[in-house]
């Protein structure tokens, strides 16, 4: 684990923050409005309007690995359920033995060299596939682009691929609303940006813990094993991201899932022996580097305004169900009008949460060190 200098962080004090960030996850996870309106300019400036030209495709697969890969959930969870063509993400090598010259493939990579992509896009050439690209500039994906003659959009800042969510999702949803797949218009993105930045303000290391929600979730998970449900597709997009964000910038193990699937199987998890473990009320100020010992389940629901009847009914009944059996539940609520803002409301929250659990728990929340060290091994 890759500790920050002078280890668990007051998350009051803003220099200590800062001193345990150093490679400056938290003004990342603070950039997310304006990469929405950067990478739309640059959408613009590709031309990815014209995508409409050819009329609809038969299907959307999104090609991207990790925090790469979550552009194609965001465009999933954006068009919704009456999106008029299938959309998938596909996390792998080459492509499904389905895909061709009918269908648009994205290919979404922030380094521009990710080799399960790189795979992927060479295949989708090689079938004369529609295409789009999305990654750094002067990369092989950008060479695959030009070999392919697709539309690219480029990723600036040098982000981490998993801080630069928006910077890689933005595209793919001026993209859908061209061809009519998604409503993620200029309207739409301003309003998801104005979310963010509204998060921003709230959630920011200068905003005491009392008055910051990304603070005090941090503080419910910290020395948790958390359980993410989601409660309708959008808010299990979030509940993912959520899970995979706790993965790399916390360094913590997260499950998650999506209401009502979650209730007929990961429900019976609040009758284990991790259940009620954590329970009780929660010091925010205590030493949590070595409390192993009160690890338990916290169970997270990402509530989504568009929800199903029985699956509000559900999520009511889910939270009564941990509470009695000694599992503490913390609520997130989804805000805004349009399904990219509701989304942008939900990641923007546990983004910053999931940094804050890092800093809590004494981890500087920059670092993949596994992730390099498998790179390596199999190079």
């Amino acid at each position: 684990m890759t500790q920050p200098p002078g280890g668990p962080v007051d998350l009051d004090d803003e220099a200590a923050l800062a001193a345990g960030d150093p490679g400056q996850m938290l003004p990342a996870v603070a950039s997310s409005a304006a990469q929405v309106r950067e990478a739309a300019a640059l959408a613009a400036e590709a031309g990815l309007g014209r995508l409409a030209d050819d009329g609809r495709p038969r299907a959307v697969v999104v090609c991207g690995m990790g925090g790469s890969g979550i552009a194609g959930d965001v465009l999933a969870a954006v068009a919704g359920p009456g999106c008029p063509v299938p959309v998938l993400t596909h996390r792998g090598y080459g492509l499904p033995a389905w895909v061709g010259a009918a269908d648009l493939v994205v290919a979404v990579s922030c380094s521009g060299r990710t080799e399960e992509t790189l795979s992927a896009l060479e295949e989708a050439v090689r079938r004369g596939c529609r295409l789009l690209v999305v990654g750094a500039a002067g990369s092989p994906v950008e060479g695959l682009a030009r070999q392919g003659r697709a539309p690219f959009v480029p990723v600036t800042q040098g982000r981490q691929p998993r801080a630069s969510a928006w910077a890689l999702s933005t595209p793919l949803l001026v993209a859908a609303h061209a061809l009519g797949l998604a409503p993620a218009g200029p309207e739409e993105l301003e309003e998801a940006a104005l979310v963010l930045e509204e998060g921003a303000r709230a959630c920011a290391p200068s905003v005491a813990a009392a008055a910051n929600p990304a603070k005090r979730l941090a503080a419910d998970l910290s020395g948790t094993l958390p359980v993410l449900w989601g409660t309708s597709p959008l808010a299990g997009t979030a509940a993912y991201r959520f899970a995979c964000q706790l993965n790399e910038n916390a360094q913590v193990p997260a499950t998650w899932g999506v209401l009502p699937e979650a209730n007929h199987n990961q429900v019976v998890a609040l009758d284990g022996a991790w259940a009620g473990a954590g329970g009780g009320e929660d010091d925010f100020f205590r030493d949590r580097v070595d409390d192993v010992e009160r690890a338990g389940l916290r169970l997270v629901l990402l509530r989504d305004a568009d929800e199903h009847p029985q699956v509000r009914r559900r999520t009511e009944v889910s939270a009564d169900l941990a509470a009695e059996r000694g599992v503490p539940v913390s609520t997130v609520r989804a805000e805004g009008r349009s399904a990219v803002a509701r989304l942008a409301s939900l990641v923007g929250l546990t983004d910053w949460a999931s940094a804050y659990v890092a800093l809590l728990e004494g981890t500087d929340p920059t670092p993949v060190d596994a992730i390099t060290a498998l790179k390596a091994r199999i190079a």
